[in-house]
């Protein structure tokens, strides 16, 4: 009897709400609620068909009910995030307006749009799409990277001193962007069932997942991406929500492996370009490799508040449209720009971050958080590195420096935090204690 009455007062409720995704977590806690109130009324010795009837009373007008509840469980847009990145990716035509390349800045603006194009119908498939569908495929998504990678090691083109590109017919394009969004959507798939590795054969198994992708990237050579890499799987394994006994097996095994990894790499990659560039930070004498970090410190100093424009005659790396974009817009646009820039990119990264904890999903959550650091990681990298604080690698600066394929690779990270964020209040909690 209480099935069928509780059933159909559901169903009323339910017929108020236009998410169809968050009417199972609105039955399952209203139904609880029922059942409670039902328990209360026949300690106070009514029938349980009593019960049952006085329960559907106290809460009220299910359609009325339904109405409010419509307004709480209903898909959102994050309309703060979603306009800091359309700030940030206007602004990412500010270094194609006023460098000088070996083609025409037309030829870059254009691509510039047509990438940017293709980011938006990127975000907003991903933003519609319900991302926890990716979860239990993290297994291909992690084989699908290596097998790129090692592909590309393979039968890659070499240009620059790296061989990670590879050719889809007039098309060159750098596969390190898609092999990385690879890996953090495997990554966090697995810390969302991190606990079922609760034997050593299996967290031996973790902990080769863990090294393969470093040892691949080193070999391309693109030692940015492992950093990244590093950061990322760091950042979520952190909030994973991992047994303590686990992540303490798990830290002390990727910590002794990792020091005899640096080791390995001191003693057989010492001539190679990352260790030179590594080395030449830690030895300002070396006015060789150091001149282009001595030349964007004396670019910033002659900045000024203001700048000195977009159209200026200084003689600028080509390269101020990708990695030193940072620099050459604030000395064409002053510090104040920078300092605002920073500012920018500063609130981007922190709404990502707090939006990791509106989320009741596990998976959700991971995904956020683990998109953050891919931002804040080479953001961070780029800002200092015009500084000089860090060593110059290649490394991009998220949605301004130009570049379709890391472009696109932030555009997926970014519709899957758009995702999270838009079905929060709408699916079933999977995090312990959530409040």
């Amino acid at each position: 009897m209480n099935s069928s009455k509780f059933e159909e007062f559901l169903n009323k409720v339910t017929s108020k709400v236009k998410s169809k995704q968050a009417h199972s977590l609105i039955k399952k806690e209203l139904s609880h609620h029922l059942q409670e109130l039902s328990h209360s009324f026949q300690k106070r010795d009514s029938t349980k068909e009593e019960a049952d009837e006085k329960a559907i009373e106290e809460m009220g007008n299910p359609f009325i009910l339904g109405e409010n509840l419509n307004h709480l469980h209903k898909p959102k847009i994050d309309w703060v995030l979603t306009s800091l990145f359309l700030i940030i990716g206007a602004i990412s035509f500010l270094p194609l307006i006023g460098t000088t390349h070996s083609l025409p800045n037309y030829h870059f603006i254009g691509r510039q749009v047509i990438w940017y194009f293709l980011a938006v119908l990127v975000i907003i498939g991903f933003l519609f799409f319900d991302y926890r569908k990716l979860r239990n495929f993290w297994m291909g998504f992690y084989v699908s990277g290596v097998g790129i990678l090692l592909y590309t090691t393979v039968f890659g083109y070499m240009m620059n001193g790296a061989q990670r590109w590879l050719s889809l017919g007039a098309i060159i394009i750098d596969v390190t962007p898609l092999s990385l969004c690879l890996f953090f959507l495997a990554w966090a798939g697995l810390f969302s069932k991190i606990n079922t590795f609760n034997n050593w054969p299996k967290q031996m198994i973790v902990i080769g997942l863990f090294w393969m992708p470093i040892l691949l990237y080193m070999a391309l050579p693109h030692f940015m991406m492992s950093v990244i890499y590093f950061f990322c799987v760091v950042a979520m394994f952190a909030f994973s929500q991992v047994h303590k006994r686990l992540a303490l097996k798990l830290v002390v095994a990727n910590m002794i492996i990792g020091l005899g990894f640096l080791m390995t790499l001191i003693i057989n990659f010492h001539n190679s370009y990352v260790f030179t560039r590594l080395t030449a930070f830690l030895n300002p004498h070396n006015v060789e490799v150091n001149f282009v970090v001595d030349k964007m410190r004396g670019v910033l100093s002659q900045a000024g508040w203001f700048g000195n424009g977009l159209f200026n005659d200084k003689d600028f790396f080509t390269s101020a449209h990708t990695d030193f974009a940072f620099p050459y817009l604030v000395y064409s646009l002053g510090w104040i720009f920078g300092i605002a820039l920073c500012g920018i990119l500063l609130l981007f990264i922190l709404r990502i971050s707090k939006n990791a904890f509106k989320t009741k999903d596990l998976y959700g959550r991971t995904l956020v958080i683990g998109g953050a650091a891919l931002f804040a990681v080479p953001a961070c990298w780029n800002i200092l590195m015009g500084f000089g604080i860090v060593p110059l690698m290649g490394v991009s600066l998220p949605f301004i420096s130009y570049g379709g394929s890391m472009l696109l690779c932030y555009s997926v990270i970014l519709g899957l935090i758009l995702s999270v964020f838009r079905q929060k209040d709408i699916i079933e909690p999977t995090i312990e204690n959530f409040n």
